[in-house]
């Protein structure tokens, strides 16, 4: 079963691509002697230091799985200065009746950033706003089926 593409900048994609090398080779190692050292404490039942590893093990599997799967399914994006939302940029909206603007970068939640929030582009307003301007309002509907409006005043940094 194929999965939806995920849209990441290059640097995102080199960044996670170096984390999953490390995990499946240096990770499991370290892993594998965390588990071999609690063993030779004895009785596995009552042995909190092999269940911690067992544990920090399975996380670990988790991350390295969806680690690949991002990079499976990875769609190298750069932002372009053209004025248009697409996926990997940044962009402010205000929404109707409201005069506060706010800031996501649309894309893949391993984009994150310490100032800005993560907007997947599959989501209803991430969809929305893709293909639009600096100017224009968009309409979305909300998982609850309300109706919300939108005005794009940024994008970009």
């Amino acid at each position: 079963m194929a999965s939806d593409p995920v849209h990441i900048s290059q640097a995102a994609f080199d960044r996670l691509k170096a984390e999953h090398d490390d995990l499946v080779t240096r990770g499991r190692i370290d892993i594998a002697r965390k588990i071999e050292a609690a063993r030779e404490l004895g009785d596995l039942s009552e042995n909190g230091d092999y269940h911690a590893a067992k544990e920090e093990q399975g996380k670990m599997a988790g991350r390295i799985a969806h680690l690949a799967n991002i990079i499976e399914n990875a769609v190298i994006v750069e932002a372009e200065a053209d004025g248009v939302v697409k996926a990997g940029t940044v962009v402010g909206i205000r929404y109707e009746g409201d005069d506060d603007v706010e800031r996501y970068l649309l894309g893949s939640i391993e984009e994150r950033h310490d100032d800005l929030d993560v907007m997947s582009p599959g989501s209803p307003l991430g969809e929305a706003l893709l293909g639009h301007e600096v100017g224009e309002t968009v309409e979305y509907q909300t998982p609850t089926g309300a109706t919300l409006r939108v005005e794009i005043v940024s994008v970009g940094e």
